[in-house]
């Protein structure tokens, strides 16, 4: 079915075309949730209660004035789950969520990557991981979702300048990081 006629019908709340972009987006709104919440169960969620919140706010979705109406949703989209995953933060006090993604999830559908983008993808959340909260949250805006300094900032609560050293300090420790990865592939490759 054609993505604007979904659209169309989500507008109208007919449940049929909700369950349809539902599903298409699942897994591509899921990842998003996963770079921020790290519990399988809280990331679902909180995809469900963006996907809540998309249908609910979908009549002010605009998408007439462009040809890429896929782009556009997917952007709004995103914008809906980095919300709704700060929100969990905040309620349980930007608390590092502790646990693996299970590999299954990996599994679930995301058209907007191939298989090596997919591989990437996984390391660099992996390392991502193991940033302290605050630190991972502005990386992930700024590195991955294209947000900058002022909207961190306003949606996190605080100033451009901390906005700006967090990157730069999650930088740093993502390039020992990687220092310390190259250094046992090397050794291990002997």
């Amino acid at each position: 079915m054609d993505l604007i006629l979904i659209i169309e019908g989500c507008k109208r709340k007919e449940a049929r075309c909700q369950k349809i972009l539902y599903e298409q987006f699942y897994g591509y709104a899921l990842k998003i949730a996963f770079r921020y919440v790290y519990r399988y169960e809280i990331a679902v969620n909180v995809v469900n209660d963006g996907f809540v919140k998309l249908f609910q706010h979908i009549g002010s979705f605009r998408y007439e004035e462009t040809d890429f109406p896929e782009r556009l949703l997917m952007s709004w989209m995103k914008r809906i789950m980095i919300n709704k995953s700060i929100d969990e933060l905040r309620r349980n006090k930007m608390t590092p969520e502790m646990g693996g993604i299970p590999n299954y999830v990996w599994e679930i559908a995301d058209k907007t990557q191939g298989a090596d983008q997919l591989l990437l993808y996984k390391d660099l959340i992996s390392y991502v991981k193991k940033l302290p909260p605050m630190y991972r949250v502005v990386f992930n805006m700024y590195v991955i979702d294209g947000c900058n300094h002022f909207e961190i900032a306003e949606t996190l609560g605080i100033s451009v300048g901390t906005s700006k050293s967090n990157l730069s300090r999650a930088k740093g420790i993502l390039r020992e990081i990687l220092k310390e990865k190259k250094e046992v592939d090397h050794v291990t490759s002997i």
